[in-house]
């Protein structure tokens, strides 16, 4: 039964493999609406960004961008992506106040980016107590693993490495590896 059905699917699975080029075109179109026109024809989108806020984005050219992606402005908020940047299946980034991302980065899946924490004070539910934004910079060829999470103030150096599922809670100096809960250098110290 199944080398029967292999038999009849397999053509018909050919021809729906140029699909795919369709998709990445209606997602080019449907993301550079939301976003007022402002999507360089070089940027590769595999599937529309989920865009929530107000959508105060701006992104270079020669960008690779996965599906699921959440990108999210409030208040003053700002993202700002550079050329050559690669975004990950399930990448979130949520701007209260900037992030900003330079030429070449490459971001891990289902990583997160948010410049902005609830404040924790007394009353009421933490959800109404408002945010405290502060700017996340990640410089100019930096590769940021899977699951990481970029807390707010951070500024992550130029090609420096964020292990798997870190927690950076701190800068990153360029050209460092950091990995870890919360994330710290582990590149080895050479003899002195």
């Amino acid at each position: 039964m199944k080398k029967l059905l292999l038999l009849i699917l397999s053509p018909l699975a050919h021809l729906t493999n140029g699909f795919d080029a369709w998709v990445r075109l209606w997602s080019h179109a449907r993301f550079r609406a939301a976003l007022g026109g402002r999507l360089d024809p070089s940027v590769v989108v595999l599937g529309t960004p989920e865009l929530h806020g107000t959508k105060n984005i701006t992104m270079g050219s020669n960008l690779y961008l996965y599906r699921e992606l959440y990108l999210e402005t409030q208040d003053r908020g700002r993202i700002e992506i550079g050329d050559n940047v690669v975004l990950s299946r399930g990448v979130h980034i949520v701007s209260f106040n900037a992030v900003v991302l330079e030429a070449g980065v490459m971001v891990g899946e289902y990583t997160s980016i948010r410049d902005a924490n609830h404040r924790l004070v007394q009353g009421p539910s933490v959800r109404d107590t408002g945010h405290v934004a502060k700017p996340i910079h990640i410089r100019q060829g930096a590769w940021i693993g899977r699951g990481v999470a970029i807390l707010p103030g951070v500024t992550i150096g130029e090609g420096s490495v964020v292990g798997a599922n870190a927690v950076v809670t701190r800068d990153v100096p360029a050209g460092d590896v950091v990995a870890g809960v919360p994330a710290r250098s582990i590149r080895a110290q050479s003899p002195q």
